[in-house]
C-alpha cells in the first residue's frame, strides 16, 4: 500500500498554506533552531521570548496596506461589472429560487431571507457551497447558481470553523512571539487544527498556553471579519517577502494560478479558505499540546514548532471535549498495552515494536481474521521479498519521490532499499509470466514486513511506527470489472467494522491538480468508484481534488467508542504502476495486449495501528474472540489444583487462551486479580466441581456466577469466538 506522502507529495502544495501536514513528533517541550538574532526582548514566565515589535508592526502594516488597495480596487471592479439580476437555487429547501445582483448578493443575504434572526443565533450559518465549491458567506456570487448553507453540525461547517480558528491561532502566535507563519489546517483526523510556525530559539510549553489563548479570545472579542481577495503571484511575493516558508509556496506555484488572501485582524495570510463571518463566532478555544515538525515534512529542512488546539460554537462543548480527552488518556495504548504485558519498544530499536506473548495472541487473531475472509473472498496470499534493488524503486517512482523514507544499504557496490511497500513487488508478480484476460481480476494479498524510515522525533507507539506489517493487497483488474471490486472491497470493509465495533464514513476523493494520466480515464475511474459507493448504499461524499497523483480513491474514516476519527482501511485505484512496469495480459482477441488496472487496499491497514486502536476503543477490556486472556481457572484450595489443570488442558486443547492460577492466595484474591488482569471469564473450582466434572463460570467485570459443565462451557466458547463476541 502506498504511504499517505506518496499519495500526496508536499510537492504539490498549492496556493493554500493552511493545508499539508509535515511529520510531528511527541515531544511537548521543542525547540528550533535560531537563524537571525531578534533586537527587543520580553519575559513569560520566566521564558526569554524574542520578538522584534517595531520590525512586525512594519510587516504588518506594509501587508494591510497592500491588502486593503487590493480589496478597494477589486470592490470598485465587481460595482462596475455587478448588478445583474441572476436566479440562486436551494435544493436543501425543495429547490425554491430567490433573486440576486451577479457581484453584489452573498449567501449571508439568502440566509437571511431563509431563516429568522432567532434561528441564526441559535444554529448560525458558517459557510456555504456554491455550484460545489465552498464559499465564504460574505463573498458575492458570480453568476446563476445553485446554494447550499452549512452550520457546525455539518462536516463542512465544522472543518470551516476549525480552519478559520487555525487563523486566529496563528494570529495569536505571530502578534506575542513575532514567529514567522507556516501552514494551519484543521487536522486531518476531524477534531480542531493547528499552526507550524518558526520560533527561532523560543520553545513553547504549556506555560505559553495561557498567553496564546488570551490573545485567541482578545481576536475573537474584536469580532475580525475574514476578508478574501485575489492576488498576482508578484502581489503575493510582495505581501510576504519577509517569510521565506510562504515566498518557497508562492514560487512553486504556475504563474496564471489565482491566489487568494485572507485577512482577520492584524492577520493577513495566504491561504484557499473559505472562513466564517467572523472570529466572534469561536465561542471557545482552548490549546491542546506543542510539538516539533518539519517543514515541507523534511528532517534536513528548517525544525518548526506545531500547536494544537480546539475551538467550539459554545462553551458546553469544549467541556465536553476536554472531558473527553481526560477520558482517552486513561486508556492510551501505551500505558494499556504495558498494563497488560502486550508490548513494549526498546532505545536499540526505535519504532520497531517488540510484541510480547499476550500482545503476539492478539496480532496473530487479528491477521488470522483476515486471512479467513481471505480464502471466502478470492484472494491469494503471497510472500514477497522485504529488499529489492534499487533499480525496483526508480521503475516503480519511489526512488525519486519516497528514498528519503527509505532504509537503503550498500551490497556488492549496488544499492538496495528494505520495502516501504508492497505494490512494486506484487507488479514483478504479475509480470513473472505471461497473463490471460481469464486469470482477472488476480487479488494478491501479502502480510509482508515494511520498514519506513520516519524521523525519530515523529514516532508515536504503535500509530507511527518504523517496522510493521499490513493486511495489504493489490488487485488487478479490467476497467470494466473495477466497479465490482470495488464494491466487494467496501463489503469487506463493512464486514470487518461491524465485528470490531466501528462506525465508518465515506468520501472519493478526485482528481488532483497534479496529476498522471489522461483526463478520459480519470472520468472513467471516477465515474466507475461513483457506481460502486451509490451501489453500496452508505451515505458518501466527494472531496474534491484530493485523490493520489496515480489515480482516485476511496477514503475511509473510521470512528472508535469515544467519537474519534481514524484512517485504516484505503481503497485505491492506479493507472500508473502498470504503465511503469509495462504489465499487460492478452485479451479476448489473443492477439491484443491490454493493462490492467491496479486496486490497492487494505482493510485493517497497519496491524500494529488497528491493535492499538482496537485497545483504546474497547478500553484494554477485549471481546472474548480476540482476548490474550479468555479465560483463568481459579482453584478455591489446594485440593482443587489437578482438576484445575485438567480443565485447563481440556480448554486449550479446544483452541482457547487460558491460564490456571495454583499460588496458596484466597480465592477472592485470585478472583480480583484476575479481573484487574481483563480475562474474560474466571473458572472457580472446588471439591464439589471436580466430583461433578463442572465449573463455577464468572463473566468479567460481574458478580455473578453461571454454573455449567465442561461440555458446556466447551461449546459456549465455541459460540462466543464464532460470534466475534
Amino acid at each position: 500500500m502506498e504511504p499517505a506522502s506518496l499519495l500526496n507529495p508536499i510537492s504539490s502544495l498549492s496556493i493554500d498554506s493552511m493545508g499539508e501536514t509535515p511529520p510531528e513528533s511527541s515531544n511537548n517541550n521543542v525547540n528550533g533552531k535560531n537563524k537571525k538574532k531578534s533586537k527587543s526582548k520580553e519575559c513569560c514566565n520566566s521564558v526569554i521570548v524574542a520578538k522584534d515589535e517595531a520590525y512586525l508592526d512594519s510587516v504588518t502594516e506594509k501587508r494591510i496596506k497592500l491588502f486593503e488597495s487590493i480589496k478597494i480596487e477589486q470592490a470598485n471592479q465587481r460595482q462596475v461589472i455587478g448588478g445583474e439580476s441572476i436566479k440562486i437555487t436551494l435544493p436543501d429547501h425543495g429547490n425554491i429560487l430567490k433573486d440576486g445582483k451577479k457581484w453584489i448578493s452573498t449567501p449571508d443575504d439568502i440566509a437571511k431571507e431563509i431563516y429568522t434572526a432567532k434561528e441564526l443565533k441559535s444554529k448560525p450559518i458558517l459557510i456555504s457551497e456554491v455550484n460545489g465549491s465552498l464559499w465564504d458567506m460574505g463573498r458575492p456570487f458570480e453568476g446563476d447558481c445553485k446554494l447550499r448553507l452549512f452550520t457546525f453540525d455539518t462536516d463542512e461547517g465544522r472543518d470551516t470553523f476549525w480552519h478559520s480558528s487555525a487563523h486566529i491561532l496563528g494570529e495569536a502566535l505571530e502578534r506575542q512571539y513575532g514567529c514567522k507563519l507556516c501552514i494551519g489546517p484543521c487536522t486531518t483526523r476531524g477534531e480542531g487544527f493547528y499552526y507550524d510556525a518558526f520560533y527561532g530559539d523560543l520553545g513553547l510549553n504549556e506555560d505559553h498556553f495561557k498567553i496564546i489563548k488570551n490573545a485567541a479570545e482578545k481576536a475573537v472579542a474584536e469580532k475580525q471579519p475574514f476578508e478574501r481577495i485575489e492576488v498576482t503571484k508578484q502581489q503575493a511575493l510582495e505581501m510576504f517577502s519577509e517569510n521565506n516558508f510562504k515566498v518557497e509556496i508562492i514560487q512553486e506555484l504556475p504563474e496564471d494560478k489565482t491566489i487568494t488572501v485572507y485577512r482577520c485582524g492584524p492577520l493577513v495570510d495566504l491561504c484557499r479558505g473559505p472562513h466564517i463571518p467572523n472570529t466572534s463566532f469561536v465561542k471557545a478555544i482552548a490549546c491542546l499540546k506543542a510539538s516539533s515538525a518539519y517543514w515541507r515534512g523534511n528532517k534536513e529542512r528548517e525544525s518548526l514548532q506545531r500547536v494544537y488546539g480546539i475551538s467550539y460554537p459554545d462553551d458546553k462543548r469544549l467541556k465536553e471535549y476536554l472531558t473527553k480527552l481526560e477520558e482517552a488518556k486513561k486508556y492510551d495504548h501505551r500505558l494499556l498495552g504495558a498494563k497488560q504485558e502486550l508490548f513494549f519498544c526498546h532505545p536499540l530499536s526505535p519504532g520497531s515494536w517488540f510484541f510480547l506473548p499476550y500482545g503476539t495472541r492478539i496480532y496473530n487473531k487479528l491477521v488470522d481474521f483476515i486471512k479467513v475472509q481471505y480464502r471466502e473472498r478470492g484472494y491469494e496470499e503471497v510472500v514477497t521479498p522485504n529488499m529489492y534493488n534499487m533499480q525496483l524503486w526508480e521503475t516503480s517512482g519511489h526512488a525519486a519521490n519516497y528514498k528519503e523514507n527509505m532504509f537503503v544499504f550498500e551490497i556488492e557496490k549496488q544499492e538496495f532499499g528494505l520495502k516501504p511497500m508492497n505494490c512494486p513487488g506484487h507488479c514483478l508478480m504479475f509480470d513473472h509470466r505471461v497473463r490471460s484476460y481469464r486469470e482477472l481480476p488476480l487479488r494478491l494479498a501479502d502480510f509482508g514486513v515494511l520498514h519506513r524510515n520516519e524521523a525519530s522525533g515523529a514516532l508515536t507507539g504503535l500509530t507511527r511506527v518504523r517496522r510493521f506489517q499490513q493486511d495489504d493487497a493489490h488487485i488487478f483488474c479490467r476497467e470494466s470489472q473495477i466497479k465490482d471490486e470495488v464494491t466487494s472491497v467496501l463489503e469487506f470493509v463493512r464486514y470487518a467494522y461491524d465485528v470490531f465495533g466501528f462506525t465508518f464514513e465515506l468520501e472519493l476523493s478526485t482528481r488532483p491538480e497534479k496529476y498522471l494520466g489522461e483526463i478520459s480515464t480519470w472520468d472513467k475511474a471516477e465515474s466507475a468508484l461513483a457506481e460502486a459507493l451509490n451501489e453500496f448504499g452508505r451515505p458518501w461524499k466527494i472531496n474534491e481534488g484530493d485523490g493520489a497523483f496515480y489515480g482516485p480513491k476511496i477514503d475511509i474514516g473510521v470512528f472508535d467508542a469515544l467519537k474519534r476519527k481514524f484512517q485504516c482501511a484505503t481503497l485505491q485505484l492506479d493507472f500508473q504502476l502498470p504503465c511503469r512496469f509495462n504489465l499487460s495480459y492478452s485479451a479476448e482477441d489473443e492477439a491484443l495486449r491490454e493493462k490492467p488496472v491496479m486496486i490497492h487496499r487494505a482493510i485493517l491497514g497497519s496491524v500494529e495501528r488497528m491493535l492499538a486502536i482496537l485497545l483504546e476503543h474497547y478500553k484494554g477490556k477485549w471481546p472474548f474472540w480476540l482476548s490474550p486472556r479468555q479465560a483463568i481457572v481459579c482453584p478455591i484450595s489446594e485440593k482443587s489444583n489437578a482438576y484445575a489443570l485438567k480443565l485447563k488442558d481440556q480448554i486449550h486443547k479446544a483452541g482457547h487462551y487460558v491460564d490456571v492460577d495454583i499460588t496458596d492466595r484466597k480465592i477472592d484474591k485470585k478472583i480480583r486479580e484476575a479481573q484487574l488482569a481483563q480475562y474474560n471469564y474466571m473458572l472457580v473450582v472446588g471439591e464439589a466441581e471436580a466430583n461433578n466434572n463442572t465449573v463455577s463460570r464468572r463473566v468479567r467485570d460481574k458478580a455473578e456466577h453461571t454454573v455449567m459443565s465442561v461440555e458446556e462451557l466447551l461449546a459456549f466458547f465455541k459460540e462466543e469466538a464464532a460470534a466475534f463476541r
